[in-house]
């Protein structure tokens, strides 16, 4: 009996495994099969209803499209079709993000991030812009949305939508135009923010002593006692009401450089860019090449937005990085108590605009939302849904929520073939504000120009909040364009910008006081002085460069101050002997690193909220003062209470110490930046779960670089780089037929696709792959759209 029962046992148990096994592997077949249906067609012909007549795309050996149209109208329609085959839900998710509607298809977990972008009003700025563009570039808007919308019937036709949908569950809705310019405001929002300084200083003059707030000023102000008055005497509540991970990462930035021909070897320009990005899967760049009668132009683009932003034609080259001037004010509005969307003006209520928003919220009922708009622009402070009646708020006046027209720019730039024209085309590109070096083919002339909407002020200088109830403060106008900081044809033949500041004491207007760190610029000019014959391949090595000039100026002081105590005898020796390398196989770039983010929580954390911590802006800059300072003889209130600089220093190479003997041992010989300065280009879905995380990110490589090296490689709080170069780009003006880029980690948005990871190792070990633009392509993959 007791056989029998086992035996039953055993068949039970062997029928669930075998059951179980079919499942599996059914399941797995119907995945795999459903992922690789959705895989964008890449050759032979697809019938498109919306082109008048057949249009020639060629995927290079890196699947860079080379789109061959023969009117503009076919063109951008085939852009928005291709763009959509490789992109189309990191298309969808951006416009949804900058719009506030990520909570209609992910749930309830993003209506935080909702309510935050609608506050911001990108979507109803793009609005506005939308009306200023001229009508040949509302119509480029529509031919693109007709080629996305083209992709997006077909794919739910033929059940062949990208996979991601049905992860979530739904299907995109029709592209727009004002879609392609929600994007591009999410950009300025992206990289044109000090807000959050001016919140952060704010708590800070109401929460410590005036000679502790002075010292967290790169430039203290000497006309700003009314300004401070008014702050002192109205607080509004920053500790608890903003969400430091909806901050844009403070290293946004870029490196460019553009070199004459006579420091060149080939006796025409060079020129290289590197915008420094957010890293992730798929890459905010899609790189493409456009060609019809009236232009021949290569480079990248945002996905989501028609034309050619970066790049080069037959005749230019451009590259930006980012100005970083404060463009975003704040007013201290004072509500009525009975009224909270009437504001005091001149001693009289003035009532505010009140836009109802819908928020759809996936499982659950929509959400209602109201966003209060001040003459100054939206109130930012939590007044609009929470209980209490706050005394003072804060709205922001913003550039890009002005009506601005940067894709107008861009259609022009495309197809500028001089300065002159160029700088006609500049324009229109307002925000953000941008540093543009250019180089010509034909008459050798580089150039610069700091671009954009930079405001003047009544009063102040933008580095307090300011009263909202007084006619006193605001804006009177912007920068004149002819005023703008430019330069052409310099006499030390070369040009370039870091983020660094641009103007010197005699310009007459305010730009910013809080530039980048100045490391990666002095390491590009201390390059470009080097020699007179530069190549193409010396451009590159220079966007790879990792020499630390950071810790060039602060680690013999440091290292003074350590072995004054007497302490860390061993780790001493190791950072005298490092050569400034922040190479992956040297242990002292692990070290210094993570020794001066100890000095800043040494200086700050203990002094405010951790909320409050984590969203102070300039951190770096800010500490960087005060230990110049402190080692000029002239320590200041922060340095003073970490027991001065020497025991501040020493205590927070301790804890470093600490730490990385926790995670890598003791024996110091075997530490290496690399374990720990690893770079994952992560998938937006990748977080849900550890599976989804192993199927679509990136692979963990380690790099070399930091973020004050010119190879720009920024962690996160766990050594993850999420931030760096985004696009590498390099243009010789003896021959525009081609140029040299890489764009980590691919050009696809597919897993499935040869391209979606290929260029993870080329970013890593910086390898350059060769764009070319006069059709020579070998090996290519040609799809033919063909007009029905």
């Amino acid at each position: 009996m007791e056989k029998k029962r086992k035996r039953r046992l055993w068949k039970w148990l062997l029928y669930t495994l075998g059951t179980l096994i079919v499942v599996i592997v059914g399941t797995t077949w119907y995945v795999n099969y459903y992922i690789d249906k959705s895989k964008p067609q890449i050759e032979g012909e697809v019938i498109l209803e919306g082109i008048d007549q057949d249009v020639k795309v060629t995927r290079d050996e890196k699947g860079v499209p080379h789109i061959d149209a023969k009117t503009d109208a076919d063109l951008y329609r085939a852009q928005g079709y291709v763009q959509a085959q490789d992109r189309l839900f990191q298309m969808d998710l951006s416009r949804r993000q900058a719009s506030g509607m990520l909570s209609e298809v992910v749930g309830k977990s993003t209506l935080k991030t909702d309510k935050f972008f609608r506050t911001f009003s990108l979507r109803d700025a793009a609005k506005k812009s939308y009306d200023g563009y001229s009508k040949e570039a509302k119509q480029v808007l529509a031919w693109y949305a007709e080629g996305v919308n083209d992709f997006i019937k077909q794919a739910k036709k033929e059940g062949t939508l990208p996979y991601e949908f049905k992860l979530l569950g739904y299907e995109p809705e029709p592209w727009t135009e004002i879609d392609s310019l929600t994007i591009g405001k999410y950009m300025a929002y992206d990289l044109g923010g000090n807000w959050d300084m001016l919140a952060f200083r704010h708590w800070a003059l109401t929460n410590l002593s005036p000679d502790e707030v002075q010292e967290l000023m790169i430039h203290y102000p000497d006309n700003a006692k009314a300004i401070i008055e008014e702050n002192l005497a109205h607080t509004v509540k920053v500790s608890g009401q903003f969400d430091s991970s909806l901050i844009p990462n403070e290293f946004n930035g870029s490196n460019n450089w553009v070199i004459s021909g006579e420091k060149t070897k080939s006796g025409k320009p060079l020129l290289a860019d590197d915008p420094h990005l957010g890293l992730s899967t798929p890459s905010v760049w899609y790189q493409m090449h456009l060609t019809s009668p009236t232009q021949n132009v290569s480079g990248v683009i945002f996905a989501g937005i028609p034309g050619i932003i970066l790049g080069h034609n037959e005749d230019i080259a451009w590259g930006v990085t980012n100005v970083g001037p404060d463009v975003q004010d704040l007013y201290i509005e004072m509500p009525n108590p009975d009224n909270p969307t009437q504001f005091k003006y001149e001693n009289k209520w003035e009532q505010a605009k009140v836009r109802k928003e819908t928020i759809k919220v996936k499982g659950q009922k929509p959400v209602n939302y109201k966003v209060i708009v001040t003459r100054h622009g939206p109130v930012i402070s939590n007044l609009a849904f929470k209980k209490e009646k706050p005394t003072a708020v804060f709205s922001m006046q913003w550039t890009a929520l002005q009506s601005t027209q940067e894709l107008q720019a861009v259609l022009n730039m495309d197809r500028a073939t001089n300065w002159t024209e160029f700088e006609k085309a500049l324009r229109d590109f307002k925000a953000p504000a941008q540093n543009f070096v250019f180089a010509s083919a034909k008459d050798g002339t580089i150039a610069y120009k700091a671009n954009g909407l930079i405001p003047i002020r009544k009063r102040g200088d933008g580095q307090f909040p300011v009263p909202g109830y007084s006619a006193d403060y605001g804006w009177k106008g912007y920068i004149d364009f002819d005023k703008l900081p430019t330069v052409i044809n310099p006499e030390n033949g070369y040009i370039a910008t870091a983020n660094n500041k641009v103007v010197g004491s005699g310009y007459p207007y305010h730009i910013t006081d809080f530039w980048a760190q100045p490391y990666r610029y002095e390491r590009i000019v201390r390059m470009l002085e080097e020699k007179d014959d530069f190549t193409v391949e010396d451009m590159e090595k220079m966007q790879l460069d990792t020499e630390n000039l950071y810790a060039e100026e602060f680690l013999p002081n440091m290292i003074h101050s350590v072995e004054k105590q007497g302490k860390l005898k061993t780790v001493v020796k190791l950072m005298k002997d490092w050569d400034y390398q922040d190479s992956i196989s040297e242990g002292a770039p692990l070290v210094y690193h993570l020794w001066m983010l100890n000095i800043q929580k040494q200086l700050f954390k203990k002094s405010m909220p951790a909320d409050v911590y984590d969203m102070m802006p300039g951190k770096y800059n800010i500490a960087d003062e005060l230990l110049r300072q402190a080692y000029k003889g002239k320590p200041g209130e922060f340095v003073d209470k970490a027991g001065g600089v020497d025991e501040l220093v020493t205590k927070a190479l301790q804890e470093t110490v600490n730490e990385i003997k926790e995670s890598y041992g003791d024996d110091l010989t075997k530490w290496r930046w690399g374990d720990y300065h690893q770079v994952v280009f992560k998938h937006p879905l990748s977080s849900a779960s550890p599976i989804l995380a192993y199927l679509l990110d990136s692979e963990k490589m380690p790099v070399s670089g930091s973020k004050v090296t010119v190879r720009a490689a920024a962690p996160d709080k766990s050594g993850i780089v999420n931030h760096g170069a985004s696009w590498r780009f390099v243009a010789d003006l003896s021959d525009l037929s081609k140029a040299y880029h890489i764009v980590g980690p691919g050009q696809s948005g597919h897993l499935k696709s040869k391209w979606y990871h290929d260029q993870v190792d080329d970013w890593v070990k910086g390898t350059y792959h060769e764009t070319v633009i006069n059709g020579k392509i070998s090996n290519g993959y040609i799809l033919i759209l063909k007009a029905k």
